[in-house]
């Protein structure tokens, strides 16, 4: 069996490939990756030689891609499942809160773009991304129902619920907003994860800027 390959955009700005990443380094599964930088005249012609939809994040297993970030994590977790919690009433939950992610938070995406490179920008915000942000609280205040208190990610053990919240994390991190006390403490421990911080490193070190990506002001 040859390598998988995981195509990415920036990392920068790319919370779509950041998600499958982080899964498969947490999973320990080796893997090449090839970053195309977004918004270019030639991103789609690049992409589509992996994939018809034109979009990243690809794996590509076996000379078989898979395409979008959710049905990425779906097919890893076939071969790991403890990607997902064990109980399945915390698993319910947990694939439920990684569906309204997948899908929902349009103001949240639109106002507060993920930047590794922003860190603790002012920035005016919507009513409904204010409403994003709170939902997204409670969700996490939620998980902790159901797991018993060993660990502190989201359901205990690392999970496809944190790969899927990592880039809200990094979005926590750099706009300058009115969060709880718990909320602080997760994005804290989330942000000295090795792999995540390895993300954000390369991404903070990348040349391109998209004007688009960048809101706030220092």
């Amino acid at each position: 069996m040859s390598k998988p390959t995981l195509v990415i955009g920036n990392k920068k700005y790319s919370s779509w490939s950041l998600r499958p990443w982080l899964l498969l380094k947490h999973s320990g599964i080796d893997f090449d990756e090839i970053r195309i930088p977004l918004d270019t005249p030639e991103f789609k012609d690049q992409v589509r030689q992996y994939s018809g939809a034109a979009r990243v994040p690809v794996y590509i297993v076996d000379g078989h891609a898979i395409w979008d970030s959710l049905a990425i994590a779906e097919s890893v977790a076939e071969s790991h499942p403890e990607l997902w919690p064990e109980d399945p009433v915390a698993r319910a939950f947990a694939r439920s809160m990684v569906a309204e992610m997948h899908s929902g938070f349009t103001a949240l995406r639109s106002e507060l773009p993920m930047n590794c490179a922003a860190h603790g920008r002012q920035i005016e915000i919507s009513a409904a991304a204010l409403s994003d942000i709170q939902r997204i609280e409670t969700l996490w205040q939620q998980c902790a129902a159901y797991h018993d208190g060993q660990g502190s990610w989201l359901f205990g053990r690392f999970s496809i619920a944190d790969a899927f919240y990592a880039p809200v994390v990094v979005r926590f991190q750099g706009y300058n907003l009115p969060l709880h006390k718990a909320t602080r403490a997760y994005c804290d421990m989330a942000l000295q994860d090795a792999h995540l911080r390895n993300w954000m490193a390369d991404g903070e070190a990348e040349s391109e800027v998209l004007d688009i990506e960048e809101a706030g002001t220092v």
